[in-house]
């Protein structure tokens, strides 16, 4: 492997970051109960993740705005131009699959 120094490191760690949230931008279809189910996380998760860096780095940012940073637009607009109401089935995969935090 590439020896990359630390800034290299998180420059191409920020990219790929990026480049996931464009991706989950553009597929509107993918609900997070599917990503959950199959990957453990969602958007939701990310957005928090994003929120907890920010903490950690002594940056105050609300779960309102690291939501805004990962959808591009206020959770509740996107939630109802595309969330759809999720299946018993997917309820149900969630429900055994569910995360502690959750």
């Amino acid at each position: 492997m590439t020896d990359l120094s630390p800034e290299q490191k998180r420059d191409l760690e920020a990219a790929a970051f990026r480049r996931l949230v464009a991706h989950l931008r553009e597929r509107t279809d993918v609900q997070n109960i599917d990503l959950m189910n199959l990957a453990g996380f969602c958007r939701n998760c990310l957005s928090n993740w994003y929120r907890e860096a920010a903490e950690d780095a002594g940056i105050a940012l609300s779960k309102d705005e690291s939501r805004e940073i990962v959808y591009g637009m206020p959770y509740a607009e996107w939630r109802e131009k595309y969330q759809t109401e999720a299946s018993g089935a997917q309820k149900a995969a969630f429900d055994t699959k569910r995360p502690a935090d959750h």
